[in-house]
């Protein structure tokens, strides 16, 4: 059994390896004890993500039930023949992630499929179900059932998810817009999208970072490091955002290149050795 988790776990990690060269920068940088359930994680909603996102021309609401089903059929049964399911469900019932956080998750994705435009209360329904339950998980496994600890910086942690998610749905206007007929934020006409808007959403964005910084600081050693440094690349690609016109946002995917990413590595670690984890307000 301990082989046929280890190969699960790494399947996880093939897929994060696979999506996303940054988180992946920043799990290597946690205490190598949380690597493999934030990588099970991710591979369990970067699945998900992808059955509503790209799966066109199949039956996505019928896959995305299914997964679904298997998923809390997996949490109950203690494992699954699906490799992405097991490890996540195994880092389930080890951590003790709240059921409700995956139940919201999963009804985010179901947004996905059905709805187009957003108000305030579904957009903000959204964002926690997508990715401050996210953080919340993760959470859970860094804080290692000190609910204590939990309950201090849980609001960090969704702030951080939050930032994260509205800083994707900028650089993906492109795709999300055009591509597949979205338009996450609430009250912005994209038909018309001007720098007013564009700063408007910007100011919610270092809202959320603001909130998110202070709990950063508060994680324990072995997840802060790592968490920082998506804090610092995901501010990084927000001072280039920006940057740059808000026609040029809804028409091209802003991102930060590969050796950036890894200068920013660099510059995290040594300012963390340093205890010096600046929150580079002076950036935004």
């Amino acid at each position: 059994m301990e082989l046929y988790r280890n190969v699960n776990y790494n399947c996880s990690k093939l897929i994060t390896q696979a999506y996303s060269t940054s988180f992946t920068l920043g799990i290597k940088t946690l205490d190598p004890r949380f690597h493999a359930p934030i990588y099970a994680i991710y591979g369990m909603v970067r699945y998900a993500d992808e059955i509503v996102d790209t799966f066109h021309g199949f039956d996505q609401e019928k896959l995305l039930n299914e997964f679904i089903a298997a998923t809390f059929q997996a949490i109950e049964e203690r494992i699954s023949l699906n490799p992405v399911l097991d490890a996540f469900q195994e880092t389930v019932h080890r951590y003790q992630i709240d059921h409700e956080l995956i139940r919201a998750f999963f009804r985010s994705m179901e947004m996905d499929l059905y709805q187009e435009k957003y108000n305030r209360a579904s957009f903000e329904e959204y964002i926690y179900g997508s990715a401050e339950v996210v953080g919340l998980m993760c959470l859970q496994v860094f804080v290692e059932g000190n609910k204590e600890k939990f309950d201090e910086l849980k609001d960090g942690a969704r702030a951080l998810g939050a930032a994260f998610q509205k800083i994707n749905f900028l650089r993906d206007l492109k795709a999300d817009y055009q591509e597949l007929g979205r338009t996450y934020f609430p009250g912005v006409d994209f038909a018309a999208f001007d720098e007013g808007m564009k700063s408007k959403i910007e100011a919610e964005i270092q809202q959320d970072f603001e909130k998110a910084y202070q709990a950063i600081l508060r994680l324990p050693k072995g997840a802060r490091l790592g968490v920082y440094l998506a804090y610092i690349y995901y501010v990084s690609l927000f001072r280039k955002i920006k940057k740059v016109p808000a026609s040029r946002v809804m028409n091209e995917r802003i991102r930060v290149p590969d050796n950036k990413k890894l200068a920013l590595l660099a510059q995290t670690w040594f300012r963390h050795k340093l205890n010096n984890m600046q929150p580079w307000t002076g950036i935004f």
